[in-house]
């Protein structure tokens, strides 16, 4: 999905709890750009309550192609959450991923559980 008129590139994400049926409020997410094995700090953000962010990660003319990489703190949301103690089995997710077109519209959801999680291109 493009808007009309220039660059209509954008990076979106959300979380879905599947073990509550909704959406993972207030989850620590960091984006990071990559060049060879240097990672750059791009942005940090949570999640609202529906399990989005508020503003997309990327767009305009930061959007550019590349290799990216999000970080989902899986383990602060499930730990509290799940009343799972100091150690929940899933902490930090990283989902490594290539941006080749600056114009589309690249989306990148979470399924996420206490033991296990999914990810996928949306739309």
């Amino acid at each position: 999905m493009q808007s009309q008129g220039g660059n209509a590139g954008r990076l979106t994400t959300h979380v879905l709890d599947t073990a509550s049926g909704k959406p993972a409020s207030n989850l620590r997410i960091e984006l990071y750009r990559f060049d060879g094995e240097r990672a750059e700090h791009l942005v940090s953000t949570r999640t609202n309550d529906d399990g989005r962010c508020d503003q997309p990660l990327l767009a305009g003319e930061r959007m550019e192609s590349g290799t990216y990489e999000l970080r989902f703190h899986a383990g602060e949301y499930i730990g509290p959450a799940a009343e799972r103690g100091a150690n929940p089995f899933l902490d930090i997710i990283p989902i490594r991923f290539g941006i080749a077109d600056e114009k589309a519209h690249y989306h990148v959801p979470l399924l996420l559980s206490p033991y296990g999680y999914s990810t996928y291109r949306g739309s």
